[in-house]
């Protein structure tokens, strides 16, 4: 018999004081969150797919835990800061940023939640010009 459990996926954040592994099925969408306290936690939008809680292997001695609300929270690398996961603690699922997980991932975007709550800066104009590089934008004005 094989005890051996096929990894489906595996990422790290930025310094790799955190690796992580996910043994069963991750949800193939990810959803780009706008609300404020995903703002807050990344810089930017939360970028994240789930796997079931008990999937998921993580590793390393540098992952924190910040309660970010009374049903969620969130955790991040103590050494780099990469964030990581959410978890709402009442979901028998934890959202990983998809952006730390290895590519290729196979994962796509699915859609914008929260979008009432997006930066004033956010645009969803699919005119933007899109940059294989550095935006090339310079310095202020």
């Amino acid at each position: 018999m094989n005890d051996q459990v096929p990894i489906r996926a595996t990422g790290r954040c930025l310094c790799g004081g955190v690796t992580f592994s996910i043994v069963g099925p991750l949800r193939s969408t990810v959803t780009a969150c706008h609300c404020n306290t995903c703002r807050r936690f990344t810089g930017g939008l939360w970028a994240g797919t789930v796997a079931r809680r008990e999937h998921v292997r993580i590793a390393g001695d540098s992952l924190k835990w910040y309660q970010s609300s009374a049903e969620a929270r969130r955790a991040f690398c103590g050494n780099c800061g990469s964030s990581l996961f959410w978890d709402g603690q009442r979901l028998p699922f934890l959202s990983i940023a998809a952006g730390a997980l290895d590519p290729p991932t196979g994962l796509r975007l699915a859609c914008h939640g929260w979008t009432s709550e997006a930066a004033d800066y956010w645009s969803f104009d699919a005119g933007l010009p899109l940059r294989p590089g550095p935006s090339g934008l310079g310095p202020p004005e």
